[in-house]
């Protein structure tokens, strides 16, 4: 299984808006693949801004370039993020999982 992680980071004003679009849009689209295992989005908020790391799993490197592309690395976002972002990480990065707290 591989893991994609991808960090960005939105204006407080706009982090519910952008936590909305990952659960109604982005996440259920994932979802249609099933190649897709899930995923976590994980929210910190600080005073001038709200930071959101995105790790998701894919079976395999190839589910992952079905989703991003064969230039897999660059980051992939909704047009609607891109206005909600105020900045973010212009990569993914790729890990092979190894070990799962589901593992016995």
């Amino acid at each position: 299984m591989i893991a994609r992680h991808w960090k960005g980071w939105t204006k407080p004003d706009d982090a519910d808006a952008y936590e909305k679009l990952l659960k109604r849009k982005v996440l259920p689209d994932l979802r249609k693949d099933v190649d897709y295992q899930g995923g976590y989005v994980l929210r910190r908020n600080a005073a001038n801004e709200t930071e959101f790391v995105v790790v998701n799993f894919f079976t395999s490197i190839q589910a992952v370039r079905r989703f991003a592309g064969d230039n897999y690395e660059i980051a992939v976002f909704e047009p609607e993020a891109e206005l909600l972002l105020s900045r973010k990480e212009p990569t993914a990065a790729h890990y092979e999982v190894r070990v799962s707290a589901m593992d016995k």
